[in-house]
């Protein structure tokens, strides 16, 4: 009875925290149009904002853990520059050009990016799964970005470009963590990345003016995409993976799909046509089959 009400647990704060993010695509909207901010500027201001938050409640709470081994701050740095800040640039640029629903969807297709990543990096071998799971997110990936339908999304193939290039951002998170989660707790990780990502960023701020009218919607967003996408969903997400095997979190992750879906419907109007739900069902499905018990693939949660 233990394990059950364990695993039930785990699964409500893995689903809590999908819900968590699944609020992204909404707030980064709400703050662009109330706020006017550019995608580059709206991203150092994020993770600035977060590693602050970070590492005033870590300071707080466990200051040890702010403590590093100098060999790993060019990993720690590595991270923040090339995966985290080049990730939250082009996630910001895919929801603005192609909407929250379809980002999310082919953000999905990090953990395959992984999987062909690693077969490169780590020699790791490409079993059938792996390859049958390639192949439905290509599938996937075709049915919901073709150019006709009858939804309200239509994707150029410039507007691809970004949540491509976000799930192989995304996916550069992964191998970093891989290595650096050997040696430190997550939320160590989770504030260097941040911090260093914000010092990436910072010379694309020198000399641009900040937005000089900007809506109480868009700080209420701001506050949300930083305190409820970032910090809560990763809180719960880090609750949960302490009480489930990775594979099932990470398939229990994949109802993001349907709840930003939802969200985006609801209050955007984004609209996929049927061939585009089945291209999302597709990408799932292949998700959910890299991550069964024989495969390990992780999800890094800093959207």
């Amino acid at each position: 009875m233990a394990d059950r009400q364990r695993r039930w647990l785990g699964l409500g704060f893995v689903i809590l925290a999908t819900l968590c993010w699944s609020t992204a695509g909404l707030f980064i909207t709400l703050i662009v149009r109330g706020s006017g901010i550019s995608a580059l500027g709206l991203a150092f201001w994020r993770v600035l904002t977060t590693s602050a938050c970070l590492f005033v409640a870590i300071l707080f709470v466990r200051p040890g853990l702010l403590r590093v081994k100098l060999r790993d701050l060019p990993w720690l740095a590595g991270m923040g520059a090339l995966a985290v800040g080049v990730f939250q640039v082009l996630w910001i640029l895919s929801v603005l050009n192609v909407g929250m629903s379809v980002a999310t969807v082919i953000q999905c297709n990090a953990p395959i990016i992984v999987t062909i990543m690693a077969r490169i990096v780590w020699r790791e071998p490409l079993t059938w799964r792996k390859w049958t799971a390639i192949g439905l997110a290509c599938l996937g990936t075709f049915l919901i970005a073709r150019p006709t339908g009858a939804g309200n999304i239509r994707i150029t193939p410039l507007g691809l470009l970004f949540p491509l290039g976000a799930a192989l951002a995304y996916s550069g998170i992964t191998l970093f963590t891989k290595k650096l989660t050997r040696d430190y707790n997550a939320w160590t990780i989770l504030v260097y990345a941040f911090g260093f990502a914000a010092l990436a960023l910072l010379p694309f701020q020198i000399g641009r003016p900040m937005p000089v009218q900007i809506s109480g919607p868009a700080w209420a967003a701001f506050a949300g995409l930083v305190l409820l996408t970032t910090i809560g969903g990763y809180t719960s997400y880090a609750l949960g993976l302490r009480r489930l095997q990775a594979s099932v979190a990470s398939i229990a992750a994949t109802i993001e799909v349907a709840f930003a879906a939802f969200i985006g419907y609801v209050f955007l109007g984004e609209r996929l046509d049927g061939g585009q739900i089945v291209g999302a069902l597709v990408v799932v499905s292949g998700v959910i089959l890299l991550s069964r018990p024989s495969g390990r693939v992780s999800r890094a949660p800093m959207r």
